[in-house]
């Protein structure tokens, strides 16, 4: 199997590929983060890599000014963007890949943090989505954005309509968090946003027991789904 290279965009260190890792590499990928910060974050030809992912982060794409990095990011992607290269964001990630095909993003007016299950639009059903049908998915996040122009809807909430969309078979941005895993690495995430949790009131002991509950099933249908979405990126 030829090796690949999967660049993966880091904003804070314990939202990484989670149990997307191992299906990467079973796909014949080697994975490289570049973590926001360090010298070489966007020192890379945006069309070299087989594949860019851009992960999550507790900030919103509007906040340029205060994070300049944001216009680096958005910048590389419109590169990437045009020249139709494998692309995968999440929570972040595809708000970035919105902002960068020229949608609106912006607060949603309230916080989606916890598990639930999506609704599958025609198009999710018909993707790779479908392996996360009627599985409850992790949510964290207050922002939300306009569906793309030439993009289709893959997934809603009752919260927010917007939770997925795709361009082809290139480009996945996903607003929700199927990379997740419960035990230590869940912890890690509870322990980074608890600032966060405070203030929207929720329960962190509910918050922990909810991936125990929970965190198995998608673990196992995120895995099925980011290897079919894999399996067709050439295509």
């Amino acid at each position: 199997m030829t090796t690949r290279m999967a660049l993966a965009l880091r904003h804070v260190h314990f939202e990484d590929l989670g149990s997307f890792a191992g299906p990467l590499r079973a796909a014949g990928f080697e994975i490289e983060y570049r973590d926001v910060g360090d010298e070489n974050y966007l020192s890379f030809d945006p069309l070299e890599p087989d594949l860019v992912i851009v992960l999550g982060g507790p900030i919103g794409v509007y906040e340029d000014e205060a994070y300049p990095f944001i216009a680096g990011e958005i910048a590389m992607l419109q590169a990437r963007l045009a020249g139709n290269r494998p692309t995968l964001g999440i929570c972040l990630g595809a708000q970035l890949i919105a902002r960068a095909l020229g949608a609106r993003v912006y607060p949603s007016g309230l916080k989606e943090i916890g598990f639930s299950p999506l609704s599958l639009s025609a198009a999710g059903e018909a993707s790779a989505l479908r392996h996360l049908a009627d599985v409850s998915v992790l949510h964290w996040h207050g922002d939300t954005y306009d569906l793309p122009a030439s993009t289709d809807l893959l997934a809603s909430t009752s919260l927010i309509a917007q939770q997925g969309f795709a361009r082809g078979n290139t480009v996945l941005a996903l607003q929700f968090h199927p990379e997740a895993q419960a035990g230590a690495a869940f912890e890690r995430w509870l322990v980074g946003h608890a600032c966060e949790l405070a203030t929207a009131g929720l329960s962190v002991p509910g918050l922990r027991a909810d991936a125990r509950r929970y965190g198995p099933r998608l673990e196992a249908a995120a895995a099925s789904m980011i290897g079919e979405w894999l399996e067709n990126i050439d295509g």
